[in-house]
């Protein structure tokens, strides 16, 4: 984090005073070059739209400083809340059909699908304010450290803007560059919106049912086991569980195994679910929980094993208030 940090200070630094709303003319060149040679994009018509986008240093102050950087015991309290739980609810309740038809096509819960909307969005309130091209191009050419993957976004934000007649200027979104309720970013979007009322248009921005079902199939794509669990509580004794705290990596260690080391999970689990542990800080101590091959698919939306556990408790949380709500006409799907 603070080689990041360094490297961002650094970014913003030399953009100068008299330059903080030019992008790197020469970068921006050879961008357009690739994506004319590329692309057969117009050259009159990508110069014209560089001419308007913008350095956004506030793009490269916020992601200096993302909230998965915070111990858990904060992080929680941004996510999982009575409000969000609430606004949860009532998501379910609304899109009950869209969300029902999703899990037959998909193999994901509802309350998951709301979970992740719920965190990414409070469910399409909070979508982002930031020009989107400017904040992908700050980052695509001012941002070094992760200066390839987003010159990678932008190429694709600009072929689905050109794919689909939108206007490159207009779209809004979070300062990494995911857009609408789902918060997809533009390869995403490419690859996994879903047009779920078949009108024309995978509308993740307007249409909840939309992003629901590209929702679901961004997890099924990434592997999510329909009817499997997800992380359940695990009791820790000795020093040999490091060596299977969560890593970025898909889980590999057998309940055998894990027993061994003294990891013992509180709830049944089947003897061949593989896993890795998760441990939190809850500013007390720290927790522990087992997490499975779906806990594992949710940080593919985001690599984070907190953004991961408050999808999960949202969605749990979610889930519970739903069944004693009034607006469930009968028990939804069980728990995984």
């Amino acid at each position: 984090m603070k080689a990041l940090i360094g490297a961002v200070c650094l970014a913003i630094l030399c953009i100068g005073p008299s330059f903080s709303s030019d992008l790197d003319r020469n970068a921006v060149k050879v961008f357009i070059d690739e994506m004319v040679g590329r692309h057969a994009f117009s050259r009159g018509d990508l110069d014209a739209l560089f001419r308007e986008v913008r350095l956004a240093p506030v793009v490269l102050a916020a992601i200096a400083k993302p909230a998965e950087s915070k111990p858990w015991y904060q992080y929680r309290t941004n996510f999982v809340t009575p409000e969000r739980t609430e606004a949860g609810v009532d998501f379910w309740a609304r899109n009950c059909a869209a969300l029902e038809r999703a899990e037959r096509a998909f193999g994901v819960p509802p309350h998951i699908i709301a979970g992740i909307i719920g965190v990414e969005t409070s469910y399409g309130k909070n979508t982002g304010t930031h020009v989107v091209v400017d904040a992908l191009s700050t980052l695509a050419f001012h941002f070094p450290p992760r200066a390839a993957f987003f010159r990678s976004e932008l190429e694709n934000f600009l072929l689905f803007t050109r794919d689909h007649g939108m206007d490159a200027l207009s779209i809004k979104g979070s300062y990494a560059g995911a857009m609408g309720i789902p918060q997809f970013i533009p390869s995403s979007y490419r690859r996994f919106a879903v047009d779920f009322d078949h009108d024309g248009r995978a509308d993740i921005w307007g249409n909840p049912a939309d992003a629901i079902a590209s929702v679901g199939n961004y997890l099924k794509a990434h592997g999510w086991e329909a009817g499997k669990p997800i992380a359940v509580p695990a009791r820790v004794t000795g020093r040999r569980y490091d060596t299977f705290l969560y890593q970025g990596r898909e889980p590999s260690a057998s309940l055998k195994t894990m027993r061994e080391a003294g990891i013992v999970p509180e709830r049944l689990i089947g003897d061949d679910l593989l896993g890795f542990l998760v441990a939190l800080d809850t500013g007390a101590g720290r927790e522990f929980w087992w997490a499975l091959k779906n806990f594992f698919v949710i940080t593919r939306y985001n690599h984070s094993a907190l953004y991961a556990m408050a999808v999960f408790q949202l969605a749990e949380a979610v889930r519970h208030g739903y069944k004693n709500s009034e607006a469930n006409p009968r028990d939804p799907i069980a728990s995984h």
